[in-house]
């Protein structure tokens, strides 16, 4: 089977998508359900049925667009990612899992290919978690990790909610009407879903390695941790009577660090990426900071354990200093190991095509983490320029995103068969 990428199509396809954006080029701002990605949504829903693709969506909003197979009784492959975008970002997070999934099966229907198995590609509402506070909203819901009840309680930063926000863009057309009970899908439905993505992280470019093919997905956990310690005049409280929350705060982010240290392994992170202090006056001492630190592995007890280190850093601290300190956890998810359905499919694919591959771990989460619950699940990574992603300088090599497509175009030959 000859696989042939139409690379100046595909490419042209990502640089109209981009051009649906609230920011000027090159960078790229699409923020779920504003009037530039109901505006994106449109243009892929053109896409997909130039392709004599079957369209749904869901009341979330995330879309399928199958290819039917010889028995559409079989569970279905899948694949695809996202196309909302971070403010500022660039044009390849995402929309190269998506366009390059749909150049997939334009290859395979162009070497003649029939699928056995139906070949699904999905969109993913709102992997960003810019809108509403919370990633991968699509995927968690099609998982069942989140509850329709708890979706239900989403707010924007205007105070809409997400059932206010998806009627709208139903009235609008841009959606169709559904029930959020309706979204999760049954633990069967998906033979195998994989995921095409740029890999955020300069470990392949440095390496000279064009396919990564991740054996695992490191997920996160995030914490708010509330100081309150007691205000005064900066001049006027001397220094051994002072209980200053942001000096609090500065030794637990400090403990925050040594606990990912700590456990000797390359694949634990931790980050203090908010501090806010209060008043926020240079001539008054700190009475209250709030700091929201992110903790990821792709081993569970590890990250588990780096929370308790934390924890602890916490009391040490709050007792030391004289002051109260609340933990918080807004949420934890727990890692995915990739199905070794995915990756041999993925390896035998890009040895056929003589494509040189390694296996890596994915330390940013997508929506595969969650379709892991679901369905055996893996992703494939090509190199993006210096590692950098949700700039507008993110960049992937057309040569790169072709050799990806050739590698997810044969790996879903096969396991469509």
């Amino acid at each position: 089977m000859q696989i042939t990428v139409d690379l100046s199509r595909l490419l042209s396809e990502l640089e109209t998508l981009a051009s649906f954006s609230d920011a000027p080029a090159p960078a790229v701002t699409r923020v779920v359900f504003s009037p530039q990605d109901l505006a994106a949504r449109a243009y892929l829903r053109k896409l997909f049925s130039e392709a004599a693709l079957d369209l749904r969506t869901d009341a979330v909003g995330n879309t399928f667009a199958r290819w039917t197979g010889a028995d559409p009784s079989l569970a279905p492959v899948a694949t695809g990612s996202h196309t909302d975008a971070v403010p500022h970002a660039g044009q390849y997070d995402g929309t190269v899992g998506v366009l390059g999934g749909l150049e997939a099966i334009h290859a395979l229907q162009r070497s003649g290919f029939r699928p056995r198995r139906s070949i699904e590609l999905l969109v993913f509402t709102s992997e960003e978690p810019t809108r509403f506070g919370i990633g991968c909203l699509g995927s968690r819901m099609l998982s069942g990790t989140l509850s329709p009840e708890n979706a239900r309680l989403l707010k924007d930063g205007e105070g809409k909610s997400l059932e206010e926000i998806l009627r709208q863009a139903a009235l609008d057309g841009s959606l169709d009407v559904g029930s959020l009970e309706n979204v999760r899908l049954a633990k069967d439905y998906y033979h195998a879903f994989v995921e095409l993505h740029i890999e955020q992280g300069p470990l392949l470019e440095r390496k000279g390695i064009p396919v990564g093919i991740v054996t695992a997905i490191a997920a996160p956990a995030a914490l708010r941790v509330t100081i309150e310690g007691a205000g005064g005049h900066a001049g006027a409280v001397l220094m051994p009577g002072r209980h200053d929350a942001f000096l609090a705060a500065a030794e637990i982010a400090l403990a925050v660090e040594a606990a990912a240290k700590a456990t000797r392994s390359v694949d634990s992170v931790a980050t203090t990426g908010v501090c806010n202090v209060f008043p926020g006056g240079v001539n008054s001492i700190p009475s209250r900071a709030v700091l929201e630190i992110d903790v990821r592995d792709i081993d569970l007890a590890r990250r588990d354990g780096m929370l308790g280190a934390i924890r602890s850093a916490c009391e040490t601290v709050a007792a030391k200093r004289q002051v109260r300190v609340e933990v918080e956890l807004i949420n934890a998810d727990e890692p995915a190991q990739a199905s070794p359905l995915i990756t041999e499919a993925l390896t035998r694919s890009s040895r056929a095509l003589g494509i040189e591959s390694m296996p890596m771990v994915s330390r940013a989460y997508h929506d595969s983490l969650f379709m892991s619950r679901i369905a055996p699940t893996g992703m494939l990574f090509i190199p993006c320029r210096d590692g950098v992603s949700h700039r507008p300088d993110e960049y992937a090599a057309p040569e790169d995103i072709k050799r990806g497509v050739q590698v997810l175009a044969s790996a879903l030959a096969q396991l469509a068969q």
